[in-house]
């Protein structure tokens, strides 16, 4: 088990700027979740019967995925 983690620490598993990616995704997505950000949407207004704020919130959700997806698989390549 040790050496397991020894192998963990010492080899770097993503180029470091694929890892900057994800920590910007991150800090973008902490600030996309957040409470002022997220009422901005919290309006009466409705999408195909959904209210804004849940259309809001599973589009940026699918948007996040597909972009922590993309930078992923260019890590694999």
């Amino acid at each position: 088990m040790q050496s397991f983690i020894n192998y963990l620490l010492s080899k770097s598993f993503m180029k470091k700027r694929h890892e900057q990616k994800l920590i910007i995704l991150s800090v973008g997505l902490m600030i996309a979740f957040s409470i002022p950000i997220s009422l901005l949407f919290n309006s009466d207004r409705e999408v195909l019967g959904y209210p804004m704020i849940l259309i809001y919130l599973f589009v940026v959700w699918m948007i996040s995925i597909v972009i922590s997806f993309v930078i992923v698989k260019r890590h694999d390549e």
